[in-house]
């Protein structure tokens, strides 16, 4: 028995956010109703590279009932209520007080049902100056100060995933589990508001604080702000390797076992972590003239005979091939659809994953 047989969900989600949470729950066993208006859920047109549909759609769709539903209608809105009714949870990230506009306020819902639990996902929460404003992933990553840490030099850039989205899918889904478990103690239901700046924010701390504590970050690229050598290095051929230097222990080893001086490791410019990002680009130099005098596979083994931690920096051919890669197949109405499994794993359990569902013409 799945974790989560036995619960509704009602989602009247589109894009990213709230697919990805409800696409949790049902992974986790729950009966997802996934309300889309006529014409759909507008992330099924975002591309058709996966048996002709959009990746984004059949990656967070899978596992949940589909039910069409034109809300400008009286009877539409109705039968929305009348779902509603039965649910557990009830997931939105329509623009704030859509909903209740429609007459269906998550507030007033919880008055009427207080085990009902509620998330609301927007972009800059329910009130403030900007709860108003349309909010998509890219947007936000602009807006937070993401863009201005992400990138080379040259310029700001996107992070190369729907990150925000993302993050506010897991936090809204983390959330949904917390009030899960407290309804089973007490009783009572919750009301969640998610909002994707609130997310990011709070995983932008870090940065912040630096900014805050004089030490603005700059973008620097596949190097860490905080660590050297931490970064992207060339060996005489082969692939680019990528290290990470954790502790001034593990600097004396790559010095000792890798670059060949053990001077280094005591030398007041490099001998600890502040002194190694005080003059990160001689520590780079140093580190990038010893990996010239390897090939990729010379300084793969001396790096793993070291126990120094280092990757491969690859593409998504990279991925799409790796050893490590591990999968899952869902049916869709385009056919089977292969891409990467879940994170979690529960040992002993065979989990399966329901199918994509196909857009269904709103019975009128």
């Amino acid at each position: 028995m799945l974790p989560l047989e036995g619960l509704v969900v009602v989602a009247i989600e589109q894009a990213v956010a709230a697919p990805y949470a409800s696409s949790r729950l049902a992974d986790a066993g729950a009966k997802v109703i996934k309300i889309e208006r006529p014409e759909g859920d507008f992330a099924r047109g975002y591309d058709d590279v996966a048996s002709g549909q959009s990746s984004y759609f059949v990656w967070l769709n899978r596992g949940k009932e589909t039910r069409t539903l034109d809300l400008r209608l009286d009877e539409d809105k109705e039968a929305l209520k009348e779902l509603i009714a039965s649910a557990d949870v009830v997931i939105q990230n329509l623009k704030p007080g859509a909903l209740a506009r429609l007459g269906i306020d998550p507030a007033q819902l919880r008055k009427q049902e207080p085990r009902l639990i509620t998330c609301s996902i927007s972009g800059f929460g329910e009130e403030g100056p900007l709860a108003d404003r349309k909010a998509y992933d890219l947007l936000i990553q602009a807006e937070s100060g993401l863009c201005s840490i992400t990138g080379g030099p040259s310029e700001p850039a996107r992070v190369g995933i729907s990150i925000v989205d993302i993050a506010t899918g897991a936090c809204a889904y983390e959330a949904i589990l917390e009030a899960l478990i407290r309804r089973g103690v007490t009783g009572k239901g919750a009301e969640i508001s998610v909002s994707m700046f609130d997310v990011i924010a709070d995983w932008l701390t870090v940065p912040l604080l630096n900014h805050e504590g004089g030490e603005s970050p700059k973008r620097i690229g596949l190097a860490h702000p905080s660590i050297a050598p931490y970064g992207v290095y060339e060996p005489k051929s082969g692939r680019p390797i990528l290290i990470s230097i954790q502790s001034d222990r593990e600097w004396a080893i790559l010095c000792t076992e890798f670059i060949g001086d053990n001077s280094l490791i005591d030398d007041p410019r490099f001998a600890t972590n502040v002194d190694r990002v005080a003059n990160r680009s001689k520590t780079d130099a140093i580190v990038g003239e010893a990996f010239a005098r390897y090939d990729a596979s010379e300084a793969e083994n001396l790096l793993s005979r070291a126990n120094i931690a280092f990757a491969s920096v690859n593409d998504m051919n990279g991925l799409a091939n790796h050893p490590h890669l591990r999968r899952i197949t869902v049916d869709s109405p385009g056919g089977p659809i292969n891409y990467p499994a879940p994170g979690a794993k529960f040992i002993g359990e065979e989990r399966s994953y329901g199918p994509v569902p196909p857009l269904k013409t709103r019975k009128v």
